[in-house]
């Protein structure tokens, strides 16, 4: 275990010396302000058009708009499935009387990591994670570094704790950078607004019976959750790549080519039923917490989960396997 420490402490150090980190800190600091902006302008454009800031007339209103577009002939009939749920749910928070995007910084934070699962935070995870391997190759380090008189799946072993250490710092920065910028404009409360799960989807009807309302720190902690479960599995899937392509930027390539067709797919395969077995279908979990509609039927979250866990266990077993046995002659 000695030996593995010091591997792990040389990694954390050369992943320290490449300030990708930091500047993925960066990033967050420019756009989380931003968006924060953009929100506030929302909410001062609702007012003015209502002329008072009572959620429920914005409920209403988006309740009419999406009706109107559901009457439409030009609404293609899955744009019209969606609609009927959100209206159904809309209704439903509009009877409790629970407003869903209360402004305050809890609730930014929450609607902002739903939002940035999908291809924001997988992105900025591959920058951390897709060079850590092919980068040796690059600086000419790979040869000594699988010289040494250690074995080498504790070396990759290394790689892949700090990966998973600095993906979950980026996480956990993402979610703390946005609840301090926004809440210097929302506030900082919010902790206890309730919020609503547990709503099952059957088609274009939703089923109410299991909802239970908790409190917006618990329910954040469970997205924070998923959120963090997704990061990790796109991080294990660059170490992969970095592991077999030996170039850097051939290996964030794919990955950025990956991502971004996941995005795509999720919006154009509802017909397709076996691409719901490809990982980056899968990547947007959260969207299970409220009742939203997955991009292929029959998919949820135990579903979602598993295929990523199957992704994530095969990407490992051929990351340690090709790694043990790479060649560092040619």
């Amino acid at each position: 275990m000695t030996g593995l420490y010091a591997l792990v402490k040389n990694e954390m150090i050369k992943m320290i010396k490449k300030k990708r980190f930091y500047v993925i800190l960066l990033i967050l600091l420019a756009l989380i302000p931003m968006f924060t902006y953009a929100q506030m302008r929302v909410a001062q454009h609702t007012q003015k058009q209502f002329g008072t800031s009572d959620w429920k007339a914005d409920q209403r209103q988006k309740v009419i708009d999406w009706e109107k577009r559901l009457s439409s002939a030009r609404t293609p009939d899955e744009w019209k499935q969606q609609l009927r749920v959100q209206i159904q749910i809309a209704n439903y928070y509009l009877e409790q009387d629970v407003n869903p995007s209360s402004p305050n910084a809890v609730t930014f934070t929450r609607e902002f990591v739903k939002n940035a699962v999908g291809l924001f935070i997988p992105l900025i995870i591959m920058v951390i994670s897709a060079d850590i391997v092919s980068s040796e190759h690059s600086t000419g380090t790979i040869k000594l570094l699988l010289t040494r008189p250690v074995r080498r799946w504790k070396i990759l072993l290394s790689k892949l704790i700090t990966v998973v250490f600095f993906t979950s710092l980026t996480v956990l920065s993402t979610g703390l950078i946005c609840y301090l910028i926004s809440g210097i404009v929302f506030g900082y409360n919010g902790w206890t607004m309730p919020i609503f799960t547990g709503i099952q989807l059957t088609g274009a009807d939703v089923d109410f019976s299991r909802v239970r309302a908790v409190d917006q720190w618990f329910f954040l902690l469970m997205e924070f959750g998923l959120v963090w479960f997704t990061a990790i599995v796109v991080a294990i899937m660059s170490l992969m790549l970095s592991v077999l392509i030996r170039s850097t930027a051939a290996g964030m390539g794919v990955m950025l080519a990956v991502l971004i067709s996941g995005t795509i797919l999720s919006n154009m395969v509802s017909s397709w039923e076996t691409a719901k077995y490809l990982f980056m279908v899968n990547l947007d979990l959260t969207k299970y917490l409220t009742g939203g509609i997955p991009p292929i039927q029959g998919m949820d979250l135990g579903f979602s989960l598993s295929v990523l866990s199957v992704w994530t266990v095969l990407a490992l077993i051929v990351s340690f396997t090709v790694f043990s046995r790479k060649d560092i002659l040619n």
